[in-house]
């Protein structure tokens, strides 16, 4: 996961009025080509509309400021309804979604830290997923099914793990740490959806708040990874971690079947899963103590894939010759990763990778050109499905 925290949540009840301007978020002219212009600074998140038909929105970003920023549609109750990370500064970027008749907020986070600059906007009119194509209701589908098992194939996995920390037994637990997270690496952008369980199981100590405490606030698998391989014990506190971890993933397994899902936030969640690669995998910054980088790369894949898979009915018949590309860098991808892979490729869900700190800066760069040539196709995706 992103080193930034989530959005924090509301509350279910939080009063949301409609075209109220916050502090530091104005409304300007509209972009020329119909879409909802999003202009963000390191102080301000100008926004052209705060009322608009619902059904498919295209939001057209652009960062003015200095910071690396990103842009959230968020739920009243603080969940994602759709995202835009690594906008940096004087750059441009499209986020194409659908959205239901409703209140909500745009978040603009400069720096991608804190809850966000936000602007109150309103959707109106009928809403469009009645009108879903056969093939976009059996995406749809197939995709909740998809993420369903995957939670729940989590579990038992995630329990071995805590068990072996329980025990005290460190050799144990670093065999089962990496294969534990699969699951949620494959969905990671429905977890992170609901904003409260991701910081919770995921987030690294460069993520915590400014204020928060390591010793108390930090919690989830990257704590725990960093006591089994860099503090090489399991005391009390690992021990309490443990059921706080499982305590916290059963809460996620038992949200997983409200998530919403849409054609487009299906598309969405490939492409953040392909940034979360290119931004934490293959930097080494997400499993910098235990190195197993490649095997939440291998993960955030799979999944982005999955997500492809059961679009690409869609996308061939509105834009044939990005169906065919992507098909062919998601191929070139996986074979560029699994030449590092170490076991016999038996088991899909069960599989071992090399070493991240054994892997040359070289390596790395033709890992990171591999993400980069997947990631410029698969930002299309949103935008062929909603046609």
């Amino acid at each position: 996961m992103s080193a930034r925290p989530r959005p924090l949540l509301l509350g279910a009840g939080t009063a949301i009025a409609v075209a109220v301007t916050l502090s530091g978020c104005t409304q300007k002219a509209s972009s020329e080509d119909g879409a909802v212009s999003v202009t963000a600074s390191d102080s301000v998140c100008e926004v052209s509309k705060t009322e608009l038909p619902a059904g498919h929105v295209s939001l057209a970003l652009e960062n003015k400021g200095s910071k690396i920023t990103e842009v959230y549609v968020l739920f009243p109750d603080g969940r994602i309804a759709a995202e835009r990370e690594n906008i940096g500064p004087g750059t441009k970027a499209t986020l194409v979604t659908e959205l239901k008749a409703g209140d909500y907020e745009i978040a603009c986070k400069p720096g991608m830290k804190g809850d966000g600059i936000r602007q109150k906007i309103a959707l109106t009119g009928k809403d469009t997923a009645a009108e879903r194509s056969p093939e976009s209701d059996a995406a749809v589908a197939a995709y909740r099914s998809y993420v369903l098992a995957q939670a729940e194939q989590t579990l038992p996995r995630a329990q071995a793990f805590a068990d072996a920390v329980k025990a005290g037994d460190i050799e144990k637990a670093k065999g089962l740490y990496a294969s534990s997270r699969i699951g949620w690496e494959r969905t990671e952008p429905v977890a992170e959806s609901f904003g409260d369980i991701d910081p919770k199981v995921d987030v690294r100590e460069d993520g915590l708040e400014d204020g928060q405490d390591p010793t108390t606030d930090w919690t989830g698998w990257h704590r725990l990874e960093k006591a089994l391989w860099q503090d090489k014990k399991i005391g009390d506190r690992e021990r309490e971690l443990a059921d706080q971890l499982m305590t916290d993933l059963n809460a996620w397994v038992k949200k997983v079947g409200t998530a919403e899902i849409t054609p487009t936030s299906m598309a969405n969640g490939a492409k953040s899963l392909l940034d979360e690669v290119a931004r934490n995998k293959v930097t080494g910054e997400e499993e910098r103590y235990s190195h197993t980088d490649l095997i939440d790369f291998k993960a955030n894949l799979e999944g982005a894939r999955r997500s492809y898979d059961l679009l690409k009915p869609i996308a061939q018949k509105n834009d044939p010759a990005l169906a065919k590309e992507l098909g062919q860098r998601f191929a070139s991808l996986t074979g560029q990763l699994d030449a590092y892979r170490t076991d016999d490729g038996a088991d899909e869900d069960s599989y071992t990778y090399t070493s991240y700190d054994m892997v040359s800066e070289a390596e790395r760069k033709e890992l990171s050109d591999g993400v980069n040539a997947l990631a410029e196709p698969l930002s299309k995706l949103a935008a062929a499905v909603a046609k």
